[in-house]
């Protein structure tokens, strides 16, 4: 069974959720896609309200060596608004998956500025001052450009770095390049062993990394000199799945041209148009990491159809927060593949990802930090749940969030056939 996944009505799906997306800047992500189920007048309902760190946290993750959460949590109903302050500056996240992410940055943000006090570094730099790399200084401060992961001034001067060297040209220039491309590698060897995103928007994390990286390839400073163990709280190192080994080892391994090539071979393998797989590779808010992430969770469903329907709805995502969504969602239903039921098919319906799997159920996947009952979330799953039944499914539903859920969300979904599987982050180990 397919729902709505027609070109024509994937655009109308487009439209149904894009007045929603366009705030997702200032209210997270997808708020009126939280929950819903269709009951009477005496329905009760909750009102979204702030929540308490404390409450949410446990106490290794509210603060750190060199960071503070901040008391007050925004809810918006559904995702948890963060506010940090740390020795590096203040940050402001969306998501409690993005949260954990900035505090492993922090972590790892102290550990390159413990690297440049060391006499390793000193010597690099030095060394670094009498090689003729004339753009070295400004390589050292230049803003880094997310899809590459290199300096924004390296990719404009050497702009065939992004798609692969296939001429010789002036031997400087080649130097240039090499040592561009060593930077990069650093970058991404460092990223991994601190478990931090290489293609990151955070843009002290980006300062060092490239004035580490430039000591490193300039100046000779050598890797095992630089990467020192990450000493943040266990809870914050990824669980070992399939799904994550594979995509971790390639986001360390290979540079963006190359996992540009894999993603696009294995969205052709899907069936996705090359059109569209462009449209998905290309898209400024789904980092190299969101596409292999997303990609890789998707070919391991073997057979199931409606792949592209999928991808479709990804390139919707319209800031770091949607991005962030829409990964989260296609590890879950990776997940449920995995550990649960195959997953013959993946529909877009009324604006929310339904894959249905050999058990005959409905996995309704949902990234959300706690959901509460309100009468736009009671009103959209009614609506669901007519528009997905009217083509002949009498199943039960899973629904697979992230994080949590109020006790009345969880009764009223029970109601309407909707189980509820709460912090699936962890559980699955999902990538954040």
């Amino acid at each position: 069974m397919r729902i709505e996944t027609k070109t024509s009505k994937i655009h109308a799906e487009k439209h149904h959720l894009a007045p929603m997306l366009s705030n997702a800047a200032k209210a997270g992500f997808l708020t009126s896609f939280f929950l819903a189920a269709g009951v009477g007048h005496a329905e009760q309902l909750e009102t979204p309200g702030n929540r308490m760190a404390t409450e949410i946290l446990s106490g290794e993750l509210l603060t750190g060596p060199n960071y503070r959460v901040g008391e007050t949590v925004v809810s918006y109903g559904y995702m948890d608004h963060w506010a940090v302050d740390s020795d590096f500056g203040a940050f402001e996240v969306t998501g409690d998956g993005a949260l954990r992410s900035l505090i492993r940055e922090i972590y790892a943000i102290a550990a390159l500025k413990e690297i440049s006090k060391t006499e390793a570094f000193a010597g690099a730099v030095a060394e670094a001052a009498k090689q003729p790399f004339q753009l070295a200084g400004k390589m050292l401060t230049d803003p880094v450009d997310t899809v590459t992961a290199l300096p924004k001034g390296v990719f404009r001067i050497f702009g065939n770095i992004g798609t692969g060297l296939t001429e010789k040209s002036d031997p400087s220039e080649d130097s240039g390049i090499e040592k561009a491309l060593a930077v990069s590698s650093w970058k991404r060897e460092f990223a991994a062993q601190y478990g931090v995103n290489v293609y990151s928007s955070n843009k002290v994390l980006q300062e060092e990394l490239n004035r580490i990286g430039w000591a490193s390839a300039i100046g000779g400073l050598g890797v095992s000199a630089a990467l020192i163990p990450f000493s943040g709280p266990a809870v914050l190192v990824f669980k070992t799945t399939s799904l994550s080994n594979k995509v971790i080892e390639a986001l360390a391994t290979e540079p963006p041209s190359r996992l540009r090539i894999i993603n696009a071979e294995k969205l052709s393998a899907m069936g996705v148009s090359e059109e569209l797989a462009q449209k998905f590779l290309d898209h400024p808010s789904l980092t190299p990491r969101h596409d292999s992430i997303i990609v890789a969770a998707l070919a391991d469903l073997k057979d199931a159809s409606g792949r592209e329907v999928f991808i479709e709805a990804a390139i919707w995502a319209e800031d770091e927060v949607s991005a962030n969504f829409f990964t989260d969602v296609a590890q879950m239903i990776h997940g449920y593949d995995e550990t649960v039921s195959p997953i013959e098919d993946i529909s877009l319906v009324n604006g929310i990802v339904i894959a249905r799997a050999n058990n005959g159920r409905a996995l309704i996947p949902f990234a959300l930090d706690h959901g509460v009952w309100t009468k736009r979330a009671s009103q959209v799953i009614m609506g669901m749940k007519k528009t997905y039944e009217s083509s002949g499914f009498s199943g039960k539903y899973d629904f697979w969030v992230t994080g949590t859920v109020s006790s009345l969300a969880r009764q009223q979904l029970d109601s309407q056939g909707i189980e509820v599987a709460e912090n699936m982050r962890g559980q699955l180990g999902l990538l954040d």
